[in-house]
């Protein structure tokens, strides 16, 4: 009998890898419409050129389980000091498999490598899974909350975690 092994790697992503970073993105969008401050309409609409723009702005992370890209996160300073984790999703077929471990630690160690002292992220009101998530690896709420898109009820909670400068 042969055990068969998953293996899980992350990788970062460059404009070139728009194509791949569209597919995965619009799949995030699509399996948790929710949980993110835009939309699959409209990220849909994004030309070539906004999406490659959005890959030279932030650095993105990619999971792949066997290959299969099964993840995203994105970091982007916001501060002199604070980093901020955007975009963060896995696939339901990854999900309690350690993908979202990398990636938080893909995040965490770029954080640190620039110089920042804090990762700061939204999460959904109404996302207690990845609220959880979150506490696991430190991160505590802030006190701050906004609505997840303009003119919408529903809020997001600020957390953040301070972050060892390398």
């Amino acid at each position: 009998m042969t055990a068969s092994t998953t293996r899980t790697t992350v990788r970062l992503l460059l404009p070139d890898a728009w194509r791949l970073y569209r597919s995965v993105r619009l799949a995030a969008l699509a399996d948790a419409p929710e949980a993110f401050g835009s939309t699959w309409a409209a990220e849909h609409a994004f030309t070539e050129e906004k999406w490659r723009e959005r890959l030279s702005r932030r650095t993105t992370f990619l999971a792949e389980r066997d290959g299969a890209p099964c993840g995203l996160a994105g970091t982007v300073p916001a501060g002199p000091r604070t980093a901020e984790l955007v975009s963060f999703w896995v696939a339901p077929t990854a999900r309690g498999t350690g993908a979202a471990d990398l990636l938080l630690d893909a995040a965490l160690t770029w954080t640190a490598t620039h110089g920042h002292t804090e990762l700061r992220l939204w999460v959904t009101e109404d996302n207690p899974r990845a609220e959880r998530f979150y506490l696991r690896h430190g991160f505590t709420r802030t006190g701050d909350s906004q609505p997840v898109r303009p003119n919408e009820p529903r809020l997001e909670h600020a957390m953040s975690r301070p972050v060892a400068a390398a």
